[in-house]
C-alpha cells in the first residue's frame, strides 16, 4: 500500500535560505534540460512530406534523454560549483520532470492521452525539491527528520506517521504561508482488498450539479459551499490594490504575496470539503456512481466560474484515489440521457437546463431533476440501460425488485390470470399520482 503524508515545517532561517538557493538552482537547471530538448526538436523534425530522388540529408544529432543529461550532470557542476551542494539524486529528479513533461507532450501517457507543450519555469514557478533516496527509520526521530546534506527539519506531527509504513520519497514545497513536507510512505505488508461487483444493494449513484454540489439517488442532498464567489469580494479589492503597486517595488512583493494567501486559502477551503465530502460518502461502504464529465468542455460556456469554483474534477479524483484504499470503486457511466430519461418508466422527458423538476406523463413521476439523474446513474452503474430495467416480459414500465404488496384476480373470459401489484413510493407525498404501480406476472 502507498500513501502519502504532508507536514508543515518549522525551518531555520540558514535552512529557508538553503531551501531558497536549491529550489532556485533547480528551475534553472529544468529550463536549460527543457531547451536542449526543444533545440533538437526544432533542428530535427521536417514538416516536409516529399522531396527529389537526389537530395543531401544532414546528419542527425543525437537525441537527448534521461540518461544522457543525466550524464552531463559532471558537467554541469564543474562548471557551476554551486551545484555540488545540492543531492545528486535530487538533480537527476529535475531532469525525470522534464523528461515525463516532454514525452507527455510528445507520445501522450499510458491511455494515451498527450498534454500541452512544456514550458519554461519563471521566478516563483518551480516550487519543490525531491529527495528520492528512502528516508531510513533512525533518521526520523520524534518531529525531527534528517535529510542530506541540509541536516535535521522540525515537523509539525498534526498525526503521527502509520506504524510499519517505510518513507520511500520525500519532498520539500514552498508555499505561500510556508513549507512543507511530504513523505510516501509505503507498507507491503498491507493486503489489496478486491472490490465486489456492482449491484443495487452496494452502490450509491451521485448526480454532481451547481445548485447541489450532489444528489444521491436517495434523495440526499449536499450543499454546494462557494468558497471562490464567498471571497470574491475581497480577491477584487486586494487585486486592484496590487495593480497599482509599482512592479519591481518592495510594497508589490508584499501584495503579491496577500493575493497568494487570500487564494491559497480559497483552494483549501475547497480541498478540505471535497475530503469531508468523500469520507461521508464512503463511510456507508458501497460504491460510488458519478456522470463521466466533460468538464473542460463546460468550463468554457458561462457556467465557467461557478464550474471552477466547485472543482469537480479535483473531487473525482480524490473520490477515486479514497475508493481504490478502502476497496470500493468509483464507476463513471455515460452520462447522456440521464438527466432527461425518466427514472421510472425510462420515456423521455425533454428538459432545459432551467427545469428543476422532473414530471413524467407517463408513470406520474415527479421528483427533482438532480434525484431523477442519480437513480438512472446508479442503473447504468449496476449494469443496465435505464429502459432495460423499467422493462418487465409484458412490455409495462415499472421496477421489479420489490416483494408484492398486494394481490389481485384478473379475469379475461374463461381464462384467470394471478398478479402481483406493486407500489414504490417517490418523494415525500403520499398522494397515488407520486406513486408508481407496476403489474408483474407470479410464476
Amino acid at each position: 500500500m502507498r500513501t502519502a503524508y504532508q507536514y508543515r515545517l518549522r525551518l531555520t532561517k540558514q535552512q529557508q535560505a538553503t531551501v531558497d538557493k536549491w529550489i532556485e538552482l533547480c528551475r534553472s537547471q529544468y529550463n536549460y534540460r527543457l531547451a536542449e530538448r526543444f533545440n533538437w526538436w526544432e533542428q530535427n523534425r521536417c514538416d516536409v512530406n516529399a522531396c527529389p530522388l537526389v537530395c543531401h540529408l544532414p546528419e542527425l544529432k543525437d537525441r537527448p534523454d534521461f540518461y544522457s543529461q543525466k550524464r552531463d550532470l559532471v558537467n554541469t557542476k564543474k562548471l557551476f560549483p554551486q551545484y555540488k551542494e545540492i543531492p545528486s539524486h535530487s538533480l537527476q529528479d529535475v531532469i525525470a520532470r522534464v523528461e515525463k513533461s516532454f514525452e507527455r507532450w510528445l507520445k501522450g501517457d499510458g491511455n494515451g492521452k498527450r498534454s500541452g507543450k512544456p514550458r519554461f519555469k519563471g521566478v516563483g514557478r518551480y516550487r519543490s525539491i525531491t529527495f528520492p533516496d528512502p528516508v531510513k527509520s533512525q533518521h526520523i526521530k520524534g518531529r525531527f527528520i534528517q535529510l542530506p546534506k541540509i541536516g535535521e527539519l522540525k515537523m509539525i506531527l498534526h498525526r503521527p506517521l502509520p506504524d510499519g509504513f517505510k518513507v520511500k520519497t520525500s519532498t520539500i514545497v514552498k508555499k505561500v504561508d510556508g513549507y512543507y513536507i511530504t513523505l510516501s510512505l509505503q507498507d507491503d505488508s498491507v493486503p489489496d482488498v478486491t472490490p465486489e461487483t456492482p449491484t443495487w444493494e452496494n452502490t450509491i449513484g451521485i448526480d454532481m450539479g451547481l445548485k447541489s454540489f450532489l444528489v444521491t439517488d436517495s434523495g440526499e442532498e449536499v450543499e454546494i459551499p462557494q468558497p471562490y464567489r464567498k471571497a470574491e469580494k475581497r480577491l477584487k479589492k486586494l487585486q486592484r490594490s496590487l495593480s497599482r503597486k509599482k512592479k519591481g517595488s518592495n510594497r508589490r512583493k508584499q501584495g503579491i504575496k496577500r493575493v497568494a494567501k487570500a487564494h491559497l486559502k480559497v483552494a483549501n477551503q475547497r480541498k478540505d470539503f471535497h475530503y469531508k465530502t468523500v469520507k461521508k460518502l464512503l463511510s456507508q461502504g458501497k460504491n460510488v456512481a458519478h456522470e463521466k464529465l466533460n468538464i473542460r468542455g463546460i468550463a468554457r460556456t458561462r457556467l465557467a466560474k461557478s464550474t471552477h469554483d466547485a472543482g469537480w474534477g479535483q473531487f473525482l479524483q480524490i473520490l477515486s484515489i479514497k475508493a481504490e484504499r478502502a476497496g470500493l470503486l468509483a464507476i463513471a457511466v455515460n452520462p447522456n440521457g440521464t438527466s432527461q430519461n425518466c427514472s421510472g418508466c425510462g420515456v423521455k422527458v425533454t428538459k432545459t437546463l432551467s427545469d428543476r423538476i422532473h414530471s413524467c406523463c407517463e408513470c406520474g413521476l415527479t421528483i427533482d431533476r438532480d434525484h431523477n439523474a442519480a437513480i438512472n446513474i446508479k442503473y447504468l452503474a449496476v449494469g443496465h440501460s435505464v429502459n432495460k430495467a423499467q422493462v418487465t416480459s409484458y412490455g409495462i414500465p415499472g421496477v421489479t425488485e420489490k416483494p408484492a404488496l398486494y394481490a389481485c384476480r384478473m379475469s379475461v373470459g374463461s381464462m384467470s390470470l394471478e398478479r402481483s401489484l406493486h407500489f414504490t413510493q417517490v418523494g415525500n407525498s403520499n398522494s397515488i399520482s407520486n406513486k408508481k404501480m407496476v403489474f408483474v406476472p407470479e410464476s
